[in-house]
């Protein structure tokens, strides 16, 4: 049932949002603000815009309150993005370092330079002689408290240029990237799709110049700098390559795509996510299984409510704030 609104507004908030795969988190808060700006939920009546209908785009545009998000998605992924609203937007920082789960698909025989489907082939190796039994045995290795390294191609800066330039550029690495301390607190295999699936490795793939450039990049600061192939006989397009869904609970600050990528080294063969879906986020869930739980607003109705906001209901709320009602957490 919605709980009961509010009995004092304008308010401040936190609200969790089912992101789909495809936008950018900072997209999907562009997509909000024209929304929260005219809402009597969140912003006194003097400053409301207006306008109805359709939505002022947000570029550009200055409005009555502050909205931020508590840990941005690639835009590969979906699942758990944690808004807030207002006085809310100073209790996000909460959210970088609280415990997180994630459900990823992975593939096999393939490294990219973004450890995922969005970026280019950087080298294929073997897969056939990876089975279910040896990534269970794998996993053993990355349970507890690990050192790890972002990737290269990360906005992580490094003497205020992000990683990616470097590589891209070609210019050397002034040192090795830091490793981080991240808990995975679980990991297991919960499904194991073989070749029953239709993820296929990105057509983008690097050039020799792009290769040099990366290389270039890491050497003086690990002992193997090359990026070379080592790729199997060649099947028929029709066999995929294995993948397999993993399931974990990991602290924050911990990269999803750098598990997958270590993963596929320690298995004599090389892998990239290709689906990321984070299901939890602190409290915020998509499926409540505790009653601190808090579901998510799904993003269909936000994304509706964008191009037409609709009719108020008795109480004067309109589809999408109810939504939004049933899922927040107020902040005095």
């Amino acid at each position: 049932m919605p709980k009961a609104p509010p009995s004092s507004l304008p308010i401040s908030a936190l609200f969790g949002v089912a992101k789909p795969s495809g936008p950018t988190s900072m997209s999907i808060l562009d997509t909000f603000k024209p929304l929260i700006a005219s809402s009597r939920l969140f912003v006194e009546e003097k400053h409301l815009n207006k306008e109805k209908g359709k939505t002022r785009k947000a570029k550009h545009t200055k409005y009555a309150v502050k909205i931020g998000q508590g840990g941005t998605l690639d835009p590969l992924a979906d699942g758990v993005l944690v808004v807030g609203v207002g006085k809310a937007t100073k209790k996000l920082s909460e959210f970088l370092d609280c415990v997180k789960e994630y459900r990823t698909t992975c593939i096999l025989g393939c490294e990219t330079d973004t450890y995922d489907s969005e970026g280019a082939q950087v080298r294929v190796a073997p897969w056939r002689h990876v089975t279910r039994e040896k990534v269970e045995e794998a996993l053993n290795s990355f349970r507890g408290e690990l050192m790890q390294a972002p990737p290269i191609f990360s906005a992580l800066k490094m003497d205020g240029k992000p990683l990616y330039e470097y590589a891209r550029k070609g210019i050397p690495l002034p040192r090795p990237i830091e490793k981080r301390k991240v808990t995975v607190h679980e990991l297991e295999l919960v499904e194991w799709k073989g070749s029953e699936h239709s993820y296929r490795y990105p057509e983008k793939k690097f050039t020799e110049e792009e290769r040099k450039a990366v290389e270039f990049a890491l050497r003086g600061v690990e002992q193997v700098a090359e990026v070379n192939n080592d790729p199997e006989p060649e099947m028929p397009d029709s066999v995929a390559p294995t993948a397999f869904v993993l399931r974990m609970k990991v602290s924050g600050g911990t990269y999803v795509r750098s598990i997958v990528h270590d993963l596929g080294h320690a298995l004599g063969s090389a892998a990239h996510v290709v689906a990321l879906t984070r299901t939890r986020q602190g409290r915020f869930t998509l499926e409540t299984t505790e009653e601190t739980d808090r579901g998510c607003v799904p993003w269909e109705v936000i994304e509706e409510a964008a191009k037409d906001v609709g009719e108020k209901d008795g109480e004067g709320w309109t589809k999408w704030e109810k939504a939004v009602l049933d899922k927040l957490e107020i902040v005095e």
